[in-house]
């Protein structure tokens, strides 16, 4: 049985839209980062989905590239939110000012 690309693509636009509304929404430092990966997984599902419809594994390929570099995203970015929670104690988005001058 398969899944029909219009359900795909609706699920994928879910996500994102969840992800979205948790980048937005939210000020801990963890779960906007959670909400990225969520984001980037709709866009996997996208490319794959649209792949899988076109008989093409450019976008299965692309995805798995995509998966490599969210993983590097999301250590780098947990070690600078130890780096910072160590340092300042907070991982509220709106306390964190470091970067200003």
């Amino acid at each position: 049985m398969t899944v029909p690309a219009t359900h795909a693509l609706a699920l994928a636009a879910i996500l994102f839209t969840i992800g979205l509304a948790g980048v937005l929404a939210r000020r801990n430092l963890v779960f906007v980062l959670m909400s990225i990966e969520i984001m980037l997984n709709a866009a996997n599902l996208n490319l794959v989905s649209f792949s899988h419809y076109l008989d093409s594994l450019t976008g299965q390929i692309v995805a798995l590239f995509v998966i490599a570099i969210a993983a590097g995203e999301a250590a780098v970015g947990l070690a600078i939110i130890v780096v910072i929670f160590r340092g300042k104690l907070a991982t509220n988005v709106d306390q964190i000012n470091l970067l200003k001058w």
